[in-house]
C-alpha cells in the first residue's frame, strides 16, 4: 500500500487548482440551537414514527459531511435529529428577512448565504464549517427533487466533491432520507404530518484520499499526481473535474444503495 504521506505531498502540490478558500467566519455557536437539539431533540425522535439505521456511520467528532437526498421541507429536521450532530445547513438569504424566519434560521445553525455573489461564495461558507472541524449538511442535489413520480432521485452536482476534495480528511457519509414526502409534500402540505413514518438510513462514509487511491475510486497513486501537476492549468482542471464528477456519481449510487426513493 502506497505511503499516505506521499499521497498528501503529491495532493498538497495541486493544491492552488482545488482549494476552496474559507470566508474567515467562525460558524455561529447558537445557544438556542444546541439547547433545542438536546432538549426537544429527543424528545422529538420519541415521539416521531422515525427509525434510525446506520448511525453508527456518523463520527462523534471531526469534520463531516451529511449527504442526504432532498425531497421535503423537513429534510434538514430529520438529519439533525437522526444525526445527533450540531450540523449547519446553508439558507437562501431570503429566508433571513423576516425576523421570526431569521430567528428559526439561526437558532437552528442555518448559514446564511447571497444568492447574487454566486457558487464559490456558499462553498466558501460551507468550507468555513469544515475547517472549524463541524458537521455540514448538503444536499448533493443541489435543490429539492420536483419530480411527482419515483425515481425522485436527481443528478448530483460536484459542490460536495469539491469539498470534500478541498478538505481531504472530511468524512463523507451518504444519507437515504425516506418518508420525508409523504410527511411533508411541497405545494400539497402547510404542516408536517407528524404521524408519517420516515427512515433514516447513513452508510459508511468515506474521506477524499480514502476515495482518491481506491482502485474502485479515483484510482489515483502518488506519482500519478505528481505527474499532473506538470501539466498545463486547462489538463489539470479537466482531470479534476472528472474526478469530481465521478466521486459525486458513486455518493448519489450510494445513497440510492441504501434506499432513497
Amino acid at each position: 500500500m502506497e505511503d499516505d504521506h506521499d499521497i498528501v505531498a503529491a495532493w498538497e502540490a495541486l493544491r492552488e487548482h482545488w482549494l476552496i478558500p474559507t470566508t474567515g467566519k467562525k460558524p455561529s455557536n447558537h445557544l438556542f440551537y444546541n439547547f433545542l437539539r438536546l432538549t426537544l431533540g429527543t424528545t422529538f425522535r420519541f415521539l416521531l414514527r422515525l427509525r434510525i439505521c446506520g448511525e453508527h456511520h456518523i463520527p462523534r467528532k471531526g469534520a463531516v459531511i451529511l449527504a442526504a437526498n432532498h425531497l421535503s421541507h423537513v429534510d434538514p429536521i430529520m438529519v439533525i435529529l437522526s444525526s445527533r450532530r450540531t450540523t449547519h445547513y446553508l439558507a437562501k438569504d431570503g429566508h433571513f428577512k423576516k425576523w421570526w424566519t431569521r430567528f428559526v434560521m439561526k437558532s437552528t445553525g442555518q448559514i446564511e448565504t447571497q444568492r447574487e455573489s454566486g457558487g464559490l461564495d456558499a462553498l466558501s461558507s460551507a468550507a468555513d464549517v469544515l475547517d472549524q472541524g463541524g458537521a455540514l449538511g448538503i444536499f448533493p442535489e443541489g435543490t429539492r427533487s420536483k419530480r411527482t413520480e419515483p425515481p425522485f432521485l436527481l443528478p448530483g452536482k460536484t459542490g460536495v466533491a469539491r469539498l470534500a476534495a478541498s478538505y481531504p480528511n472530511t468524512v463523507v457519509v451518504p444519507i437515504a432520507l425516506i418518508g420525508t414526502r409523504n410527511m411533508m409534500e411541497p405545494q400539497h402540505h402547510k404542516l408536517p404530518r407528524l404521524h408519517r413514518l420516515v427512515r433514516f438510513h447513513s452508510g459508511e462514509g468515506v474521506t477524499w484520499y480514502q476515495w482518491l487511491t481506491d482502485v474502485n475510486g479515483g484510482n489515483q497513486s502518488a506519482e500519478s499526481l505528481r505527474n499532473l501537476a506538470e501539466e498545463e492549468e486547462q489538463h489539470i482542471r479537466s482531470k479534476l473535474s472528472a474526478l469530481y464528477r465521478r466521486f459525486t456519481d458513486q455518493l448519489m449510487g450510494s445513497i440510492l444503495a441504501l434506499g432513497a426513493p
